[in-house]
């Protein structure tokens, strides 16, 4: 099924798929869900895209205005893709793909605090829970009042013991659910 993007400078830009199982894109209408939930706050915002696979998600927050976008991501044909779509949509100039294990991207310092944070790993493998507890005990790699966003398959969700974020929402769109977590401010 093609991937496009849904709106802004971009808009209806094919995107290049990863050859292979290895990464789970967005659906369109959870891309469109999730984008309409973040609204204008997106504008000016910078963007983490972990686990970026073919950096749809963090390439439409570019497209919608996002400042800059930054992708991890480690396997190599995820990162010709992530390179490939941010030439096809023309938004190069704002990203940085950084090829390293996300879990080592969260533990060292942060260099940059994120408005947004968005995690879709591989699924049923728990990385989900180990990558949002990683970031419960870095969270200076998110803002003040910055959200995280998990992407998993409902059968995934668990109870999740965190210190410093908190969740405030979720949805759920068929066998996807959008789970948000919020740093709060002071």
């Amino acid at each position: 099924m093609p991937m496009r993007v849904i709106a802004g400078t971009a808009k209806g830009r094919q995107l290049k798929q990863v050859p292979g199982e290895g990464t789970r894109p967005i659906m369109d209408r959870v891309k469109e869900a999730l984008f309409s939930i973040i609204g204008d706050n997106i504008q000016g915002a910078a963007f983490l895209d972990l686990y970026a696979g073919t950096g749809s998600v963090g390439i439409e927050a570019l497209s919608r205005g996002a400042d800059h976008a930054v992708f991890v991501e480690t396997a190599r044909p995820a990162i010709k893709a992530i390179q490939e779509n941010l030439e096809i949509t023309g938004l190069a100039d704002y990203a940085e793909i950084v090829r390293q294990d996300v879990r080592d991207f969260l533990r060292r310092e942060a260099r940059e605090a994120f408005e947004y944070i968005y995690i879709a790993p591989p699924q049923y493998r728990g990385l989900w829970l180990e990558t949002l507890t990683l970031l419960d005990s870095h969270p200076a790699h998110l803002q003040p009042d910055g959200v995280a966003i998990v992407q998993i398959d409902p059968q995934e969700k668990q109870d999740v013991s965190l210190k410093v974020l908190v969740p405030t929402d979720e949805r759920r769109y068929g066998n996807t659910l959008l789970w948000f977590f919020e740093r709060p401010g002071e």
